[in-house]
């Protein structure tokens, strides 16, 4: 039986978002609602009001923000700050106003400082200043969790704070100019098999690592957590490795079968040099452990992909 009578998932439409409404259904929720920002545009104050009291959510998942790879952010800082601070000040704000019993803010692993000890412990998000290229994305996701812990002690409303490492798997976004590096590396290797390339050309050195955690596990975790954490601390989630950039783009290769040179462009940045969170803390405090391995989710990412491109050569097997 579903713990919370009615829900409004913020972002619910999107990558993320349909995996979580997908996994509150499983679960035996029926009232979700997904507010479209041609209806109601959430960096607006009475249009967030206006959400809550046509909708009257017992539980909000704000997963809606504004988002990109570096290329991205580094053209869009502004909009990137302000988007995503008001957006979700707003939720907050109003959802404590209209009595909403709790709500999720989802928070971003770009919080952390640049040259955070690994793995990232939610205690360390404090110990310096975010990666340059995405810091003013990271920075206004972080207001949340500053906000909630202020308004917990204030107004006792609980606001659980969470923060998912880089998502990946199937309906991802595959732009060109906004994608993140998994399915910014799938594309890039698959059109040049197609087009019979001898090499692909990828920004930095390819040292940096990264974590990655399966869209289907996320969903599964932020939902536990909505339903079983309600604690004021910020918690990690993720899968607990790391893969070099080098290494998953040969993988990425190999999976899609190209043969080509993989060139480097170390003039381009290369981001933040380490990330690997500690996921112990949710294990601890909601039992979320991820389940999808590297291999398992490229495979199934890589597969939906060329199902939606038929004109890219098939998969070696």
């Amino acid at each position: 039986m579903s713990k919370y009578e009615r829900v409004v998932v913020t972002g619910g439409a999107g990558f993320l978002g349909q995996n979580v409404v997908n996994e509150l259904k499983q679960r035996g929720y029926s009232n979700i609602v997904v507010p479209r920002s041609r209806e109601y545009d959430l960096t607006e104050q009475q249009q967030v009001r206006k959400l809550l009291s046509d909708t009257r959510p017992q539980l909000v998942i704000h997963l809606a923000a504004v988002v990109g790879g570096i290329g991205a952010n580094r053209e869009n800082p502004g909009k990137y700050f302000y988007d995503n601070l008001m957006m979700g000040v707003m939720l907050i704000e109003e959802s404590r106003r209209a009595g909403v019993d709790k709500i999720v803010s989802i928070g971003t692993i770009c919080s952390y400082p640049k040259f955070t000890p690994v793995p990232f412990k939610e205690e360390d998000l404090w110990s310096g200043y975010p990666e340059e290229t995405n810091a003013p994305y990271g920075l206004a996701k972080k207001m949340l969790l500053v906000q909630s812990q202020a308004y917990r002690d204030q107004y006792a409303f609980n606001g659980i704070y969470l923060m998912p490492v880089n998502l990946y798997g199937p309906g991802d976004n595959f732009d060109h100019a906004s994608s993140h590096v998994i399915p910014a590396l799938i594309r890039k290797c698959l059109e040049a098999k197609a087009a019979n390339a001898r090499t692909v050309e990828l920004w930095g050195d390819g040292s940096p690592t990264r974590e990655f955690l399966y869209v289907t596990d996320a969903a599964r975790g932020i939902v536990t957590a909505a339903e079983n954490y309600d604690g004021a601390d910020p918690v990690n989630l993720g899968s607990g490795w790391e893969v070099t950039i080098k290494d998953l783009a040969e993988q990425i290769a190999k999976i899609v079968g190209f043969d080509g040179q993989i060139v480097w462009d170390a003039t381009k940045p290369n981001g933040q040099p380490r990330r690997r969170l500690d996921t112990s803390k949710a294990e601890r405090l909601f039992g979320f452990k991820a389940k999808t391995s590297l291999p398992e989710g490229l495979q199934e990412t890589i597969s939906w992909y060329q199902a939606q491109s038929p004109q890219l050569v098939s998969i070696s097997k």
